[in-house]
């Protein structure tokens, strides 16, 4: 199997040492395959924000291992970490955090410029991904111009602008209506398939979570079939 994600033996614990210490993940162990969906369903505060930051990098475990595309990060300096959380992961969040005063293309060429592509790579790639999405139409409004949907699918569109192995999305159609979500969850979909990359995708809704190739439940600190 093509390992794009593996956590083995993943702990974090908040206030170590104190009374009111909590550990939030006791030893988590998870691996996502390239090309594999993933949903991560929990209750609020069980710590599903916890382990996606650590499986992108932006949070270090107590103990254990992050391995992406193959190289274990927690052995690495903070400069490597940084440029693979860069390369290698893609975010999305459950509000689409566009830089209001940008175009929904500009957006997304941004963090391909930031990434060393010239400006015409990076909006052809910015109109590609725009086109799958149905968005492409709108690449010239500014986000404060779309509606909640396409905000959260050019959020989608930024997230996989630098070709990133793992997409990591925490409660991604959280903030849209039942329609809405349906269709902005189809539109990730086909993003996730045209690629082939690997996502794992923490959310609240069990209907979408049944769409997804595996459901992984967050229970006492560990990561278990749902």
């Amino acid at each position: 199997m093509n390992e794009a994600l593996a956590l083995r033996g993943v702990r974090k614990t908040y206030n170590a040492g104190r009374p009111n210490a909590v550990d939030v993940l006791r030893g988590v162990d998870l691996t996502i395959a390239a090309g594999e969906v993933v949903a991560l369903v929990a209750p609020s505060g069980a710590g599903k924000s916890t382990l996606l930051h650590i499986a992108g990098l932006l949070d270090a475990p107590d103990d254990g291992q992050v391995v992406l595309g193959g190289t274990d990060m927690t052995r690495l300096g903070d400069r490597p970490r940084t440029l693979a959380r860069r390369d290698l992961v893609g975010f999305v969040y459950q509000f689409h955090h566009l830089l209001p005063e940008f175009t929904a293309l500009e957006n997304i060429v941004l963090p391909q410029l930031a990434h060393g592509s010239s400006r015409r790579e990076a909006e052809a790639r910015a109109l590609d991904l725009m086109d799958r999405v149905g968005v492409r139409p709108r690449a010239a409004h500014r986000p404060a111009a779309l509606s909640g949907g396409e905000q959260q699918r050019v959020a989608f569109c930024r997230a996989l602008a630098n070709a990133p192995r793992l997409l990591l999305a925490d409660e991604p159609t959280g903030n849209l209506d039942p329609e809405t979500s349906d269709r902005v969850f189809d539109a990730l979909m086909v993003l996730v398939r045209s690629t082939g990359l690997a996502a794992l995708i923490a959310t609240h809704n069990l209907q979408l979570a049944a769409r997804m190739d595996r459901v992984l439940r967050l229970d006492g600190g560990h990561v278990v079939p749902a």
